[in-house]
């Protein structure tokens, strides 16, 4: 199947793509044949996202988004930021002590499920065909250019044998086409390789970001109330930050995120999330509530100074798959619908002027340095490294004196050329941690979390979480680290098993898998590579 512009992922960025290809096409009076193909069974399935939404970008895409029904609910009327000290003290900071980016008079909060699925009516009314469940799994080259993806295989046993229900994946071609995968797609991923998309840049940088909505007391809820933390549970090298959003309808939205560059082989995020919960801070406000859903997803953090060239021939890669997302802010979503817009009115303008596909778009790169994006990038692209180098409480203090007093200016740069897979110490140098056990209250074990992501898998299809090299989980990752992906995963995938004659095997339940990534990422051996599994399977997130 042959389209101008086939786009990989229904996420904000990629329909904000379609979108803004779209407007312009009916605005010129000219037919464009635009595609989107998306993972998960629906549009929105796989959107994992906190959210406070910064409408900059919607009000530039769709203007008139209110008239509309935009899903924009809730506007936040207040910002609490805690210090918490220890598992039952905690300060609340006064606004002037925070970076300014932290403040959120203006934004809403959102379920990011529910905006992309409204995106996706967009598209489809102007046109766009969205295809959910067919995952993109190979990309098309000929002569060094992109020239389209081919989505997944359909009907393959665990062997990769065809069932009675195989269907084989389609061609999809176009003139250009558009990565917007999320963070760490597997083609994002292959294509920064490839074409060298990051050379020159420091290495990207990870958080594991933690979700759970509550249905709450109604007299303990305040809508428009946004939380966030700093410090306890997380201590040392171990850094992030937790949140707690009053949604509408009696809802919160709670959760974790953990930088992924920790040392300490022994650490779960998945507990210290659960440990989060049981602060006063939190707790007085889920006491007597009732936890309806929960996720788990990577979130990519190295801002501007990570962030690689977007264009190749043929093809632009956009949003998260790129790292657009501004951390300072704990924001990514306007960020990214911004940078495929950016992508779809540099793509329709080449298309427009007579451009047959295939070329490199530095008109991009143009387009992106002279918009509010590259600055707000720019001006925040040392919140991270400062926060590695300095630990939370002088790194925010350095980040409050640049962004409240200098808007980002100040004449320095901090690097931070580290890996994440390659911070973690031996086991036998780091303590071991002993989580309490869930109380099945505020805190619960992984897998009746992993039951209330909906996730599910056709059983019988091939494992979509590749090792390089099958002896070293047991041979060099549990000899030195204990085989931290079992605890480092959020979904129970990774076991370590011991048979009567104390021979260990390691064991992948592909079937609890949540699409979060973290494994490709913190893998201290970079031996597991994450891959599309058959289309429609993963999480299946209701309001996420």
């Amino acid at each position: 199947m042959e389209f101008d512009v086939v786009i990989v992922g229904a996420g904000p960025s990629g329909l904000s793509t379609a979108c803004k290809l779209m407007q312009m096409a009916q605005e010129k009076d000219q037919e464009l044949m635009v595609c989107v193909v998306e993972k998960g069974s629906e549009v929105g399935a796989h959107i994992l996202s906190g959210a406070v939404l910064e409408p900059r970008s919607m009000n530039e895409l769709f203007p008139d988004w209110k008239e509309r029904g935009a899903p924009l609910n809730t506007p936040v009327n207040g910002d609490d930021i805690y210090l918490l000290n220890s598992s039952e003290k905690g300060i609340k900071l006064p606004n002037f002590s925070v970076p300014k980016t932290m403040h959120n008079h203006g934004n809403y909060i959102v379920s990011m499920g529910n905006v992309c699925r409204w995106l996706a009516e967009q598209a489809e009314g102007m046109g766009v065909e969205i295809f959910p469940g067919f995952p993109a799994q190979e990309v098309i080259y000929e002569d060094g250019k992109v020239a389209g993806i081919i989505t997944g295989d359909m009907g393959l046993d665990a062997e990769g044998n065809q069932k009675d229900s195989y269907m084989p994946g389609m061609e999809l071609r176009a003139k250009y086409t558009v990565f917007a995968e999320g963070c760490r797609g597997h083609l994002g991923k292959e294509l920064i390789n490839k074409f060298d998309l990051d050379a020159g840049k420091q290495p990207q940088h990870y958080g594991i970001g933690f979700k759970e909505i509550w249905d709450i007391d109604p007299e303990l809820h305040q809508e428009g109330l946004v939380v966030h933390s700093a410090g306890w549970p997380l201590t040392g090298d171990t850094t992030g930050g937790g949140y707690l959003y009053h949604a509408e309808n009696n809802q919160v939205f709670v959760g974790l995120i953990i930088d992924l560059n920790y040392s300490n082989p022994h650490l779960s995020p998945f507990d210290e999330f659960q440990k989060l919960k049981h602060h006063p801070k939190f707790s007085q406000y889920l006491k007597g509530g009732k936890r309806v859903s929960y996720g788990a997803r990577a979130i990519a953090k190295g801002g501007f100074n990570s962030l690689p060239k977007m264009t190749m021939p043929g093809a632009v890669m956009v949003g998260c798959d790129a790292g657009t997302i501004n951390f300072a802010k704990i924001k990514g979503n306007h960020t990214a619908m911004k940078s495929g817009m950016l992508a779809g009115e540099t793509i329709f303008n080449a298309i427009a002027a007579g451009d047959e596909g295939g070329n490199d778009l530095t008109a991009f790169t143009d387009n992106f340095k002279a918009s509010w994006l590259y600055d707000e990038l720019y001006n925040t692209r040392n919140f991270g490294a400062v926060m590695h180098k300095l630990g939370t409480f002088l790194g925010g203090a350095y980040n409050t004196v640049d962004q409240n007093f200098f808007g980002g200016k100040l004449p320095f740069n901090f690097s931070d050329n580290s890996y994440d897979h390659e911070s973690l110490k031996l086991a036998s140098e780091c303590p071991v941690i002993n989580y309490a056990k869930p109380d099945g209250v505020l805190s619960f074990d992984k897998l009746s979390s992993v039951f209330l992501s909906n996730t599910n898998h056709e059983e019988e299809q091939p494992c979509h979480l590749k090792l390089a090299d099958m002896s070293i989980p047991i041979s060099v990752n549990l000899a030195k680290y204990a085989e931290p992906a079992q605890l480092y995963c959020p979904a129970g995938v990774y076991e370590v098993e011991e048979d009567e004659a104390g021979d260990k095997k390691f064991v992948i339940n592909s079937q609890n898998c949540i699409h979060c990534k973290t494994c490709d990422i913190k893998d201290p051996s970079q031996n597991i590579t994450w891959v599309t599994p058959e289309g429609t399977g993963g999480p299946n997130y209701p309001n996420m």
